[in-house]
């Protein structure tokens, strides 16, 4: 089957206007970089969604879950197959202390609206850019807390369309890993407890977060986020500021002089020029602390 009928029956299937072939990635993703999706496909609901994996699975067409693109880096040559962003589904409904979010809701959406509620146990989550979904996969955290020690179940496809609702004990939850990211799934929704909280200390919090989070990290480019795990023992960031790489990189992109754990896009990087960026963090470390980084975003697509 060629793109051309991809695209003509998932134009069948769902909205025109949410079918789209040869689109660029690069404006679909926070680095801004990123070659065409074969076909681009933007579902309006979780109906339609479903949809879309079945065909895939019945026609074996690859199939890739974008998220917002805030921890992926997708190749200059782009990506074969249909490329899903679920972006439009951004459904949010707390209820006394339970909060329902549909996976393209931003997590940061989330956590602001449990704390208006009095609700705490998320505002960890309060700068993190990704969605619900893309936090599910990785099992986000940051200034000590994580998805699992919220979660109470999700509601995830398998590749070959079938619906689960994983419970917390399911989902295999550990540092940036998941069971939904081991086999595959796409995330559908995500339920969380929280718990009730005192207003002004947890409004005082979010302030502190957000505060940390502009004050330390690069967000006046763009960036995939933290790129590297946390080595057993070490620091990515402090590992990479002591092999002197800050300000270093190849073509638009480099090491940011702000937090040395982000990469930057700062000049119209291509994604090669982040990648070789990437490569050449991974030797000089290795090669000075005899310590390998491994990858928290992840590289797909294929080369120009």
């Amino acid at each position: 089957m060629s793109k051309q009928k991809w695209f003509d029956d998932l134009s069948a299937l769902l909205p025109a206007h949410t079918v789209k072939m040869n689109e660029l990635l690069s404006l679909h993703t926070i680095t801004r970089m990123g070659g065409p999706a074969d076909v681009f496909v933007s579902p309006e609901s979780q109906a339609q969604t479903i949809a879309v994996v079945n065909y895939a699975a019945q026609y074996k067409i690859p199939l890739l879950l974008l998220g917002n693109g805030s921890n992926m880096v997708v190749r200059d040559g782009g990506v074969r197959g249909i490329v899903l962003q679920l972006t439009k589904l951004t459904e949010i409904t707390i209820t006394n202390t339970h909060v329902y979010a549909e996976s393209g809701a931003a997590i940061i959406d989330v956590s602001k609206q449990a704390a208006a509620k009095g609700l705490t146990g998320l505002e960890f989550a309060c700068g993190i850019p990704g969605t619900v979904g893309g936090a599910m996969v990785m099992n986000a955290g940051a200034y000590g807390g994580e998805i699992q020690d919220v979660i109470l179940q999700c509601t995830v496809l398998t590749p070959e369309g079938e619906l689960l609702i994983l419970k917390k004990n399911d989902l295999d939850l550990g540092y940036r890993t998941s069971i939904i990211a081991k086999k595959g799934y796409y995330v559908l929704s995500a339920e969380f407890g929280l718990t009730q909280g005192e207003q002004q200390a947890i409004d005082e919090k979010i302030e502190d977060l957000t505060f940390q989070r502009t004050s330390k990290q690069p967000l006046e480019y763009p960036s995939a986020g933290s790129v590297f795990k946390r080595p057993p023992g070490y620091f990515a960031g402090k590992l990479i500021q002591d092999s002197d790489l800050q300000g270093k990189g190849f073509g638009g992109a480099e090491v940011s002089t702000k937090h040395a754990g982000f990469i930057v896009n700062k000049n119209n990087a291509t994604a090669t020029d982040y990648i070789e960026t990437i490569r050449m963090v991974q030797r000089t470390v290795k090669e000075k602390f005899g310590v390998e980084l491994e990858l928290e975003v992840k590289i797909v697509g294929e080369e120009k």
